[in-house]
């Protein structure tokens, strides 16, 4: 009897596209498995902008420019992965070209809750049909619109969420406690650049010249030098 109700589970592990008699998809589960094994990003909205940070963990003969793990999807608009970051380049292309193909079409940039939209439908549409596999990846989106600053989650199930600081990836738990004690609605952009530094530090005990900073700041997105961060630090 045990061994029947084994093959039974077993049977709603290997397809997407079915239910567990308790309701749950597997494949899904398991791809929000693999964003907990990532890497610790996380996104902060502060008094002017928003603030997307990661860590780079490198092999010793690894170049540190051939892993880019925040990225500047248009102007006024960033984001930062945790999980498999091939699935998440692919998204970021589709964000890319989205967000190209509105300001070419209407004459003006996309929304920052209509981008993560499109990506979450793209998301959501792999764990409708067999044969496919979710994207191992959860994707923070940050940015500035004509609504003010966003930051958007989405997960591998596509469903999207807005938080005024969240994080997520392997150290997430830990981050997420910090946010919870330390974020206010007034913080600045200095606050919340020792913020994250100061939760990278604890929870994947990395220096600061491998952390990855990036703000959107007035509308426009740029990555933070170790320059600029030290002297945001003093």
């Amino acid at each position: 009897m045990a061994g029947e109700g084994l093959t039974e589970a077993m049977g709603y592990d290997r397809t997407i596209a079915m239910f567990s008699p308790d309701g749950r998809l597997f494949q899904v589960e398991y791809a929000k498995e693999a964003v907990k094994r990532g890497v610790t990003a996380l996104g902060i909205v502060f008094n002017k902008g928003v603030l997307l940070a990661t860590a780079k963990i490198l092999d010793e003969l690894m170049a540190p420019s051939s892993i880019e793990k925040i990225f500047k999807i248009d102007d006024h608009i960033g984001a930062v992965a945790a999980g498999y970051l091939a699935d998440a380049r692919v998204l970021v292309d589709f964000a890319r070209v989205k967000a190209q193909s509105h300001r070419i079409t209407f004459e003006e940039p996309i929304g920052v809750w209509s981008l993560a939209k499109e990506v979450g439908d793209r998301m959501q549409l792999l764990t409708q049909y067999g044969g496919l596999r979710p994207y191992g990846v959860s994707i923070i989106f940050g940015g500035e619109d004509d609504t003010g600053p966003h930051l958007i989650e989405s997960d591998p199930s596509g469903m999207l969420f807005e938080w005024y600081a969240y994080s997520i990836g392997r150290g997430s738990q830990a981050a997420i406690k910090i946010l919870k004690e330390e974020w206010n609605q007034k913080i600045t952009k200095k606050e919340a650049v020792k913020l994250a530094v100061n939760i990278l530090e604890k929870t994947e005990k990395v220096d600061r010249e491998k952390i990855d900073l990036a703000i959107i700041e007035g509308g426009k997105f740029r990555v933070l030098s170790l320059d600029e961060v030290e002297k945001l630090l003093k």
